[in-house]
């Protein structure tokens, strides 16, 4: 029989495995939809060289509208990478641990690293985002983009987006310690 504790604990497990399942998810799909806009970038470079150099036309609002997508591609997947494990770690120390070391080092990290320096962003770029949305900012050039307070959102999303895949970097990496210290404790108490 079940324990009513042992039911609880289960319980718990998998409403934050849930979580974390539910943070990958948004992640992944909102990388996927990011990605495209490289290929969008890509197809718009050729045709700004072919638009200025064939048929000396040049536009503003697509060179700028190639800024957007560069900032979008990045600040947007940011914790795509992070998701994937893309970012730079120190490979030379970190393959060489044992899972269970290099789980323990990502709660840290992700802890006393990521989070701090996405609340600091968040917390720093708020107002200028705001202030931004407020005045409807356009862009300084004729003929440019009238939309720079969207792309001042990006501030704010990107680091927000990174909190949530880091909630979801701990709970799975503290699940997987929490099942190697329950396994090593059950092995223990059989023994």
């Amino acid at each position: 029989i079940m324990s009513i504790k042992h039911f609880i604990n289960c319980k718990f497990h998998l409403f934050i495995r849930k979580i974390a399942t539910n943070i990958d998810n948004f992640t992944e799909w909102t990388g996927k939809i990011v990605s495209w806009a490289v290929l969008l970038m890509v197809f718009l470079m050729g045709l700004i060289v072919l638009m200025r150099y064939f048929f000396e036309i040049g536009s503003i609002a697509l060179q700028e509208s190639l800024t957007y997508m560069h900032a979008l591609v990045f600040l947007m997947g940011a914790a795509f990478t992070l998701k994937r494990k893309g970012h730079v770690s120190i490979d030379i120390f970190y393959q060489k641990f044992s899972p269970h070391t290099q789980a323990i080092i990502q709660v840290l990290g992700t802890l006393v690293f990521l989070m701090p320096v996405c609340i600091v962003i968040l917390t720093l770029s708020w107002d200028y985002v705001i202030s931004s949305w407020s005045i409807r900012e356009v862009s300084m050039e004729a003929g440019g983009l009238p939309y720079i307070y969207l792309l001042k959102t990006l501030l704010i999303t990107m680091p927000a987006c990174l909190l949530l895949q880091g909630i979801s970097e701990v709970i799975k990496n503290s699940l997987f310690l929490f099942d190697k210290i329950k396994s090593e404790v059950e092995i223990d108490s059989d023994a």
